[in-house]
């Protein structure tokens, strides 16, 4: 299901800001060569993921799903001068692919990627956030989600995308251990004291969590 319109994503984009040269690389090369380009978050995404951090300015970032490197550029646009942005992939091509990218960026010495299974390297990780974005294998959403918790400033911001999961949680009953993962995610954040929160149905759906 296309949740979003065709017309009113492209109307969306039209009226965000403009990638930067490098980001536009990004996105071309992973249309045309790669087979999952739809995992790409896009210039309208990623404009709002640079708005959050710009809003944000965060010392530490945690991106959960590098990709091609696309969003973890446009969180980065938000770091505090002494900020660092930290980013798990699993795949190794892909991983190889965003380092590229990242060495010719302006946050070459900021962002580090750590190769590897997500909930690993979580385990490694003693940092601080104060801004997190998951995108990642959605059967592990709750698993990254109280993972980084109560590593969260209060104050902090966590970003989940895919939420809405091409319409599927929409449908009655909920089918594919995808959307009934994203489904049980959805539900756990909207019971949890802890956050105040807001679903937004932008593209494929953004939770946005703010830790109280």
């Amino acid at each position: 299901m296309e949740f979003i319109h065709p017309l009113g994503a492209a109307y969306a984009e039209r009226f965000s800001s403009r990638e930067t040269p490098l980001l536009q690389e990004i996105a071309e090369f992973t249309r045309t060569h790669h087979a999952q380009a739809h995992m790409l978050s896009g210039r309208a995404q990623g404009a709002f993921l640079s708005f959050i951090s710009k809003i944000v300015r965060p010392r530490r970032v945690l991106e959960i799903g590098t990709f091609t490197g696309y969003s973890a550029l446009c969180l980065a646009e938000g770091l505090a001068p002494d900020g660092e942005l930290h980013t798990l992939e699993v795949r190794k091509e892909e991983a190889d692919i965003a380092l590229g990218y990242f060495a010719r960026s302006p946050w070459r010495d900021r962002i580090i990627l750590h190769e590897g299974n997500a909930l690993d390297s979580l385990d490694r990780l003693t940092e601080t956030w104060d801004l997190v974005f998951i995108d990642a294998d959605k059967t592990a959403y709750i698993a990254y989600y109280e993972a980084v918790l109560p590593n969260l400033r209060p104050g902090g911001v966590v970003l989940a995308d895919n939420v809405l999961f091409h319409g599927e949680v929409l449908e009655e009953p909920v089918r594919g251990k995808n959307a009934l993962a994203i489904q049980a995610f959805n539900e756990h954040v909207a019971a949890d004291q802890r956050v105040s929160h807001a679903l937004v149905p932008m593209r494929d759906g953004m939770m946005c969590v703010y830790k109280n």
